[in-house]
């Protein structure tokens, strides 16, 4: 039978450190690849199989899981805050981030979070940009009412916003001066 390979990825915005072990523990290989696909296609490519692989939950953790999931037996994703409480280290680096993630993985003591399906995530990310917009331009028509009633200007404020009402404004305010 086949022996399992456990790989623990620290994941950060250029880069990822990986360190891959044995169901025993012995260190197989270690390093650091950059954070790409292309780099993770020819990383995936040197890989032992069949393996396991756990990384942090970061920004960065969602096209890196999708990337990786069909290659991997299992692939899971660490909580971020148990994972801190466990691994309290005085020497934090990346690779020691990745051996701890190896080993926690391999002795089924990985602090795991729910990761959602690509198609929710995407939702999730529409979402949060339309609030951004929303919240910009509300805020955008709140100080544009704060100018008009600062000087004292009559508008109405149900029409404010629209852009034929603004240009009236504007060549009301020409013919002021």
């Amino acid at each position: 039978m086949e022996s399992i390979y456990y790989i623990g990825l620290d994941v950060h915005k250029k880069s990822i450190a990986y360190c891959i072990k044995t169901e025993s523990g012995k260190l197989v290989r270690e390093g650091t690849i950059k954070a790409q696909r292309e780099s993770l296609r020819q990383w995936l490519q040197e890989l032992p199989a069949p393996w396991i692989g756990a990384l942090e939950a970061t920004i960065f953790t969602g096209w890196i899981y999708d990337f990786l999931k069909p290659h991997a037996l299992e692939l899971k994703v660490a909580h971020p805050q148990m994972l801190k409480a466990i691994t309290a280290a005085k020497k934090k680096n990346d690779r020691a981030d990745a051996e701890t993630l190896a080993d926690l993985l391999r002795v089924n003591l990985l602090p795991q979070c729910y990761m959602m399906p690509p198609e929710l995530r995407e939702l999730r990310r529409m979402l949060r940009y339309r609030n951004l917009v929303v919240s910009a331009a509300t805020q955008m028509k709140n100080k544009m009412s704060g100018l008009l009633m600062e000087v004292g200007a009559p508008y109405s404020k149900r029409r404010l916003h629209g852009k034929k009402y603004f240009s009236e404004l504007l060549e009301q305010g020409r013919g002021c001066s």
